[in-house]
């Protein structure tokens, strides 16, 4: 024993050894808490669990440092079924003494088996469950769970006696008896089990059989004899005729028949009909009950599909953010190794809008250098590949030129590209750059070489620059050369001086 005050060890004087301070009323509490520890201790080795609990309580009471009291308090509960009672007990008494204290072990032996935790809290889930069937009267629902938390706890004493008291109000006195006394095997001083058990056992009392009299009253006989034989005959009898005979049997048939018709068939008719109210109160509960689990389940697989829809978004701005960033890093890499080409590829596929504010600043900061450098470089790239007539190339790439910029170059990059369209034979494509051409630069060379191309083409247009609009047969005649020739060389008549 420690001194409450300096926590020395105290001796057998009434003064701390240490601090001098009087530990005599200290002493007599902690003696009277260690008395009920025993004593909850005896209890408890002879499955008096109840009387267990409230001497352990008490000594609680007294001394709330009793660690023993406390762990052993926790063993009861848990072995009542009451889990929770039972860790909270156990953590109070680890927070309370984290050394050399059984309560880790109890904790730990619980907590490291995943499915045994989750068998408590489905046992503690459905019975609550019980409980709300219970009080919908739905008792054939309550009856399933109780089967069930019992299967998983066995010796949760409050599952027992629910399960025998349904079993009471059914006049099944036989499963509620077999319910209870598995119950006292557990607790054997339980006051609910106790006082369900008497009652019980007096509704199943057989009425004790009433003594019956025998004295009888004797008759007055007559007694007469007929030659050897003696006659004894009662005073009462007489002699009856056959039509008096048939008169009893008529009129006791008449009897019969109006008990019957007057008390037997109306109990039989009311008996008929409260069992089939009774069966359909109780299909109609049991129709509300589960109707109320589907509209449960139904609103939690909503919620579920919701919460997976938001997390698919989410993903996917995810996915498009780190796309974002891994193509400012792979521009910012090829902006360093001097790769302008590149980097402005990167820098096309970056979606800006998915950047921070630092990331943005970085992104505008290289945007700003290679833009100009990239169109450039990809402008020299397609009139080079033009040159060469490789015409898939050439488009490619001043695709990206005149997207950026369609005025590049005074309108060049417009017009090889046309060109390169029609290289390609994709004369749609060719002849939408060959009208903005016409469209951007009216009455210039190119575009009345445009105009040319697009009546080579058959697809003619009467846009600005194109001249009056009509073309005598012979220049139709020399552009369908042309066209037919092919204008891949840089020396192709249509092409504008370089």
């Amino acid at each position: 024993m420690n001194c409450m005050y300096c926590g020395a060890e105290l001796t057998k004087d009434n003064y701390c050894p240490n601090c001098s301070a009087d530990v005599r009323i200290y002493k007599k509490i902690v003696r009277c808490s260690n008395h009920y520890y025993n004593e909850g201790l005896e209890k408890a080795s002879v499955r008096d669990l109840t009387g267990a609990v409230e001497s352990l309580n008490k000594s609680l009471r007294f001394y709330k440092m009793n660690i023993q009291a406390r762990n052993l308090l926790g063993l009861v509960y848990f072995e009542m079924g009451e889990t929770v009672s039972a860790l909270g007990e156990w953590v109070i008494s680890r927070n309370l003494q984290s050394r050399e204290n059984d309560a880790e072990r109890y904790l730990n032996a619980i907590q490291k088996n995943p499915s045994k935790l989750e068998a408590l809290n489905q046992t503690i889930k459905k019975y609550n469950q019980a409980l709300l069937y219970c009080r919908q009267d739905s008792r054939d629902l309550a009856k399933i769970q109780l089967k069930k938390v019992l299967s998983l706890n066995p010796r949760l004493i409050k599952g027992h006696q629910l399960l025998a008291l349904l079993y009471i109000q059914e006049g099944k006195y036989e499963q509620a008896k077999k319910s209870l006394r598995a119950a006292a095997k557990i607790d054997s001083s339980n006051t609910l089990t106790l006082r369900y058990l008497k009652e019980v056992n007096r509704l199943t009392k057989g009425e004790s059989p009433s003594v019956t009299k025998k004295n009888e009253k004797k008759e007055n006989l007559i007694a007469y004899k007929s030659g050897n034989e003696t006659i004894i005959q009662p005073t009462h009898v007489k002699d009856s005729s056959a039509l008096s005979v048939i008169l009893n049997i008529i009129i006791g048939v008449v009897i019969g028949v109006f008990i019957t018709w007057f008390l037997i068939v109306p109990s039989v008719k009311h008996a008929a009909t409260s069992d089939a109210n009774k069966a359909v109160k109780e299909a109609n509960d049991t129709i509300s009950t589960k109707n109320q689990t589907i509209d449960s389940l139904q609103s939690q697989i909503d919620k579920l599909q919701e919460q997976m829809n938001s997390a698919e978004d989410v993903s996917k701005e995810n996915d498009t953010r780190l796309a974002a960033y891994d193509q400012l890093l792979s521009a910012y890499a090829s902006f360093t190794a001097g790769d302008v080409t590149t980097a402005g590829d990167a820098l096309a596929n970056v979606k800006s809008e998915y950047l921070s504010d630092d990331a943005k600043a970085i992104y505008e900061s290289i945007s700003a250098t290679v833009n100009e450098q990239y169109i450039q470089a990809t402008y020299t790239e397609g009139r080079n590949a033009y040159s060469q007539q490789n015409y898939t190339d050439a488009a490619t790439a001043l695709q990206k030129v005149v997207d950026s910029d369609e005025n590049y170059d005074d309108g060049n990059a417009l017009y090889y590209l046309a060109q390169a369209y029609r290289g390609q034979e994709e004369n749609e494509k060719a002849a939408e750059y060959y009208r903005k051409m016409i469209a951007s630069y009216p009455g210039t060379e190119r575009a009345a070489n445009s105009q040319k191309y697009l009546e080579a083409m058959g697809m003619a247009t009467d846009a600005a620059g194109s001249g009056d609009g009509s073309t005598d047969a012979t220049t139709a005649d020399g552009a369908n050369q042309d066209a037919t020739a092919g204008d891949g060389a840089v020396t192709d008549p249509a092409a504008p001086a370089q």
